[in-house]
């Protein structure tokens, strides 16, 4: 009985040390879509064109085709996206001042659960 109650102790903390690695890579993935979804937002304050926007993201696509070996292809993507989007001349050309005030302002996509 002792055994059976050691093996299930291990079996516990094997299953506790999986859901806190998926747990934490879940807060990077929304970390990463958190700040996807406030460029976006910017971009859009930005009056950048559909037509830009959707080449942004079929390049994001295009470079995401293919998925890496050990990486997680959600977070890939999300991480393509986010560097596309920072590269677009919009925000690049953006003043600085106007970009520190937008993000010093409440974030307006935070959900509460």
């Amino acid at each position: 009985e002792l055994q059976q109650k050691v093996e299930e102790t291990e079996l516990l903390k094997m299953e506790l040390q999986m859901l806190e690695t998926e747990r934490v890579r879940l807060s990077l993935v929304e970390e990463k879509l958190m700040d996807v979804l406030q460029l976006l937002q910017q971009l859009r304050d930005l009056n950048i064109s559909k037509r830009a926007l959707g080449k942004i993201l079929l390049s994001t696509l295009e470079s995401c085709r293919d998925p890496q070996p050990g990486k997680a292809h959600l977070f890939e993507v999300l991480d393509t996206l986010y560097h596309e989007l920072t590269a677009c001349e919009l925000l690049q050309s953006q003043p600085l001042e106007k970009a520190q005030s937008r993000q010093s302002l409440a974030n307006p996509l935070v959900i509460s659960c």
